[in-house]
């Protein structure tokens, strides 16, 4: 059954409501039998101990006198109330003209105290003190009756009002309650109308948070947060688009721009292979691209697979070094390695280290103008490997370093339009740390170079990444920066 919050609230209001009438007026009713009781109990064994004080006072003086003092104490007595006294022999010493026993025997009291029972006496109901007595040599069996009619009817009236009025109350309350949860969903229905305006072309808009500092200003505060965060992955997605069209355009454009120029006439073998070798050249950096975007979609979606083993990261770094120094040496860069004596063994896919190291030092390379250094040091602290990629290139600004990782972004793009790339290869190198189990940082100020640091836990405290959890990423030759 599907129903509205409103109409669960109410429902729920009725149920609690019925319960709580239900047994306030048991409670009530209860109490109120318990009064009648110690009511009644009170008024007979007042009775019964006034029978007993003129009994203590003409006890001695013989029987006639005893009855004489009961009958004059009986006419004095009102609002029903009689009482009898018997011998222990059972002769009644005197009786009020209305105390006619019933068939059944009254129960025998005990021999000491006094003892409470109910029975009909001349077709009326009493509660009856009982008492055996001990006076002057004599054993007096004492009976003291008041009526319980008008506590009866008390109570049937409170019962019947009790009916009258439960239905009348658990409806009146839920009525209430109805009237009431309306109003408590008044702001959720705001905020869904709200929520119902906001769109794709719209997710700067936000609700209106309420002043109430109760739950809705939280719901309504986490809504908003949430919109946030979904308006700053729509604009990162709308950019990656916009960038991955963008780069992608301008190789294909080459490609057929060369191949629309080789065909316009008959050309020598030579000049067919001088348009080929362009188009191949621009067709790998095309593969390059279409592979990265393809490694972060997986990323992104989770689909992807690494083989974490055992790694020698000192040797990694040697391969690395060795490779880039070549590179370095023809664009007549200084390059320096300073690395661990000790093997630094971790957890990790060694297609995928390679990728980040080759990020990172393509990257130190592309940025840093002949004459300048690059210089790689790795050492082991805190049961971690740190690994140091200085250069002296061109440097970053304080205002884009918090972006430098980000996909597509390249600072100073008036510079960086001289430089190939299309500004994945550091997304790709932080995705490949986080994956490891660690980080990437970067120091930097313009014009001085550039300090990124790679810290990632060795294999006493490496922790095993299931597969999927990490992109399929490229070896460090594809990697873009």
């Amino acid at each position: 059954m599907n129903l509205t919050i409103r109409a669960r609230l109410t429902l729920l209001y009725f149920v609690v409501l019925a319960a709580s009438f239900v047994a306030f007026f048991w409670i009530c009713d209860f109490g109120f039998r318990r009064g009648i009781e110690t009511t009644v109990n009170d008024a007979s064994r007042s009775n019964l101990e006034i029978v007993q004080r003129v009994l203590s006072l003409s006890a001695s003086k013989g029987t006639p006198k005893i009855q004489k003092e009961l009958s004059e104490l009986s006419e004095l007595w009102a609002n029903g109330a009689i009482f009898q006294v018997a011998e222990s022999d059972g002769t009644w010493l005197f009786r009020s003209p209305r105390f006619l026993l019933p068939q059944a025997p009254l129960p025998v009291p005990p021999a000491t105290g006094v003892f409470f029972f109910t029975t009909n006496l001349d077709k009326q109901q009493y509660r009856i003190a009982q008492k055996n007595v001990s006076m002057d040599g004599r054993i007096f069996q004492i009976s003291a009756a008041v009526p319980t009619e008008p506590f009866d009817q008390a109570l049937d009236r409170f019962r019947v009002t009790e009916k009258r009025f439960l239905p009348l109350l658990v409806i009146l309350a839920s009525l209430l309650g109805y009237w009431l949860s309306g109003r408590a969903m008044a702001p959720v229905n705001r905020i869904i109308q709200s929520a119902e305006q906001i769109g794709v072309q719209n997710l700067s808009q936000r609700l209106e948070v309420p002043k109430a500092a109760d739950e809705l200003q939280r719901l309504t505060v986490t809504l908003n947060d949430m919109l946030e965060r979904i308006e700053s992955s729509v604009k990162r997605i709308r950019q990656f688009t916009a960038n991955a069209s963008h780069d992608l355009r301008t190789p294909l454009s080459l490609i057929r721009t060369h191949a629309e120029i080789a065909l316009r006439r008959t050309r020598t073998q030579i000049e067919y292979r001088e348009s080929l070798a362009r188009i191949l050249s621009v067709s790998e950096e095309t593969t390059r691209l279409v592979e990265a975007l393809l490694a972060l979609a997986r990323a992104d979606a989770g689909g992807t697979n690494l083989r974490f083993e055992q790694i020698d990261l000192t040797a990694a770094l040697q391969k690395n070094c060795h490779k880039f120094s070549v590179l370095a040496g023809s664009k007549g860069l200084s390059f320096s390695s300073h690395l661990a004596d000790e093997p630094l063994l971790l957890k990790g896919d060694s297609a995928a280290l390679d990728s980040l190291l080759g990020a990172v030092l393509e990257n130190a390379l592309k940025y840093t103008p002949a004459g300048g250094f690059v210089r790689v040091c790795s050492s082991e602290i805190s049961g971690n490997a740190l690994i140091e990629i200085e250069d002296t290139g061109i440097g970053i600004a304080a205002e884009d370093l918090p972006r430098i990782f980000d996909r597509f972004f390249r600072a100073d793009q008036a510079r960086s339009r001289e430089v190939p790339g299309v500004g994945l290869g550091l997304s790709i190198a932080r995705w490949i740390a986080e994956t490891h189990h660690g980080r990437i940082e970067v120091e930097s100020r313009l014009g001085a170079g550039s300090v990124f640091r790679v810290v990632l836990p060795l294999i006493s405290t490496a922790v095993t990444v299931p597969a999927g959890n990490a992109p399929q990423l490229l070896d460090s030759q594809a990697a873009l920066s």
